[in-house]
């Protein structure tokens, strides 16, 4: 039987993420993904590296915080899969968010990425908004413009993985996970992969299952805890022509929801939403509600998309994990829940939400977590400064 120091089940960013920290840090580490990299939630985002503007909304300075110093990270190492992008915000007579809070708003984004590369910002000028990709420009008062980066998050999963790979990381796919045994010291895994049942050992499991980490934790005996979860479906349609000057970051006049119109791939993403979801993860798919809502918001600031009908040529939809609550899935915590099976020497490790962007801390909190069951290694790179280039 073979016999890693890590394995995970989940391929995407953090689960590839985890693997990377892992071999980085001079481990045996094994990667089982059901199907292909990025399948899930890691190839359905709103495709951004950012600190999450919206996110001081709700007090969540840590995580802003982190996230652009993950974002810097990003365009440092990766500069072939993340670059710096105009974001626009179109303040309105009837914009909830008035420019007074926006600025501040952006001086205190600014101040959190400690006034780093792409923390500028500036209003722009009356003379240029018929320059915004057919803006609307009725009730228009302000226009404020800053940065933030977008990606390709498939791409960036791939190359992660294959980082993790050129550092002593094994991967399987497809290889569906069947179940794990503890012992006091680790894991017997099974999976399934090229037709046969395999089985190996590990000192640590990490359960990087995203929507499908619960599964993955019922399949553990003994059982080990699972919280409080919720699946938040998340949106994105996509259809013709491509905003020249960058994305724009505009609120639903329904409910205030923020929403982002951005270029991607020759053609415009508009996303997301944020819809409790029920039922198999497998089966997740855009709601004819959500393409209208998008839909509605996209026409309300770009005119020109007035006779765009329902059946837009593309959508996706993709699923959050969010903490259990009260309350709209938008004011909900961001935070990524790393949740051992106990407090010393944990056998398992279950990492359940998280965004994108804070793939890498994420991963390098997680080794830290389970470094009290990790034999002593000689650690083989640092992924802060580790080049990703696309696989």
């Amino acid at each position: 039987m073979r016999r890693f120091d890590v394995v995970v089940v989940g391929g995407g960013i953090h689960g590839v993420g985890v693997a990377q920290a892992a071999a980085a840090a001079g481990h045996s580490a094994l990667l089982v993904e059901k199907r292909t990299l990025a399948n899930g939630t890691s190839s359905r985002s709103s495709k951004l590296i950012h600190g999450g503007l919206r996110y001081l909304e709700s007090g969540q300075l840590r995580l802003v915080h982190e996230s652009l110093a993950e974002r810097r990270i990003m365009l440092e190492i990766a500069p072939d899969l993340v670059r710096l992008v105009p974001f626009h915000l179109p303040v309105y007579r009837d914009t909830r968010r008035r420019s007074w809070q926006l600025r501040i708003g952006l001086l205190l984004y600014g101040l959190l990425g400690s006034f780093g590369p792409g923390t500028a910002w500036r209003t722009v000028r009356q003379s240029e908004w018929s320059a915004l990709d057919g803006l609307e420009t009725r009730g228009l008062q302000t226009v404020l413009q800053y940065f933030d980066a977008q990606t390709d998050d498939a791409a960036l999963t791939r190359a992660v993985m294959q980082s993790a790979i050129s550092l002593g990381a094994e991967f399987a796919a497809p290889a569906e996970f069947l179940g794990a045994e503890l012992s006091p010291d680790g894991a017997i895994i099974r999976y399934a992969h090229a037709g046969a049942e395999v089985e190996c050992a590990a000192h640590v499991l990490v359960n990087a299952g995203g929507p499908w980490a619960a599964e993955v934790a019922d399949r553990i005996t003994p059982a080990i805890g699972v919280p409080a979860l919720e699946l938040v479906q998340g949106t994105h349609i996509i259809v013709p022509g491509v905003p020249a000057r960058g994305i724009y970051y505009v609120e639903s006049p329904r409910d205030g929801r923020a929403v982002f119109v951005m270029p991607w791939h020759g053609r415009t993403l508009v996303g997301t939403t944020e819809t409790r979801f029920h039922g198999d993860p497998d089966e997740v798919h855009p709601l004819a509600s959500e393409r209208h809502y998008l839909l509605s918001v996209l026409r309300h600031y770009f005119p020109r998309y007035a006779t765009l009908g329902l059946r837009v040529p593309e959508a996706f939809a993709g699923l959050r994990v969010l903490p259990a609550g009260r309350g709209h899935a938008f004011h909900r915590t961001r935070e990524t829940l790393l949740m051992p099976d106990r407090r010393q020497r944990p056998r398992v490790l279950s990492i359940y939400g998280g965004k994108l962007t804070g793939w890498r801390a994420t991963a390098e909190h997680a080794i830290r977590r389970i470094a009290a069951s990790l034999p002593d290694r000689r650690a083989r790179a640092d992924t802060r400064n580790t080049r990703l280039v696309p696989a």
